[in-house]
């Protein structure tokens, strides 16, 4: 019996290297369909018995105003091209400021939402984070940046039932994602900790003060860089 039981267990880990893995390698070349967060924003409409709302629009990177990975950037995370996928350093800073008595403030990378926004649901449990970490050291390993960014990009969660660049542009802006604006991509990004508090279309005097400061931010990284650079050094000295 201990035997099935461990071959059981075995086989189980074995499928989910296996699945994980090739999701992954899969997902390096192929546009994303559907995410779990997608599916589960539906099942919670139709639980409050709201009319299902899914907006979503898959476009290459290439498709998407510069402006706005720029604006990501700027706001989610600086040290996106020169981390390997966890930001030590801000979240140490997160820590002491929680020792301090400071409000209590996530560290996660682009990289790690991405990984989580991909492959996994929202809540803040060990087994979530876990399993965050494990895809997120994954797609660092398997993609470069720019793929990164590009699925970030399509598959974040940017309103009530809108997810991506080119729905949010659609839906609140009236034109593609590659025309938007840079005011435009400023207020989008200003709007992801909380996308179904803070919202692009309607900005608050809120997001219009925190689109100020990302528009600083842009001006001082100038602009996305068109080709990776993981090298920090290197990185450092193109600016």
């Amino acid at each position: 019996m201990l035997k099935k039981i461990v071959s059981f267990f075995r086989w189980l880990l074995i499928l989910f290297f296996g699945s994980s893995i090739g999701a992954v390698v899969a997902f390096r070349y192929l546009p994303v369909p559907c995410s779990p967060l997608m599916l589960i924003r539906l099942f919670e409409q139709v639980k409050r018995g709201e009319q299902m709302r899914l907006k979503h629009c898959w476009v290459p990177l290439d498709s998407i105003s510069p402006d706005l990975p720029l604006a990501v950037w700027a706001s989610e995370d600086q040290r996106f091209f020169e981390h390997s996928g966890f930001d030590l350093e801000e979240i140490r800073n997160a820590r002491m400021e929680a020792e301090r008595g400071g409000r209590r403030r996530g560290a996660s990378t682009i990289s790690q939402q991405t990984a989580k926004n991909l492959f996994l649901w929202p809540d803040a449990s060990w087994l979530r984070k876990g399993l965050e970490a494990y895809f997120t050291v994954l797609i660092e390993v398997c993609w470069d940046k720019h793929r990164i960014m590009e699925v970030y990009l399509n598959t974040i969660e940017m309103g009530d039932g809108i997810y991506g660049a080119e729905a949010v542009a659609r839906e609140h802006f009236g034109c593609s994602a590659r025309v938007l604006s840079r005011s435009q991509c400023a207020l989008i990004a200003a709007s992801l900790p909380n996308p179904l508090r803070y919202d692009s279309a309607h900005p608050s005097s809120f997001m219009y003060r925190r689109q100020s400061w990302i528009l600083r931010q842009m001006r001082n990284l100038q602009k996305f860089p068109v080709k990776e650079v993981r090298d920090s050094k290197d990185f450092k000295d193109s600016q």
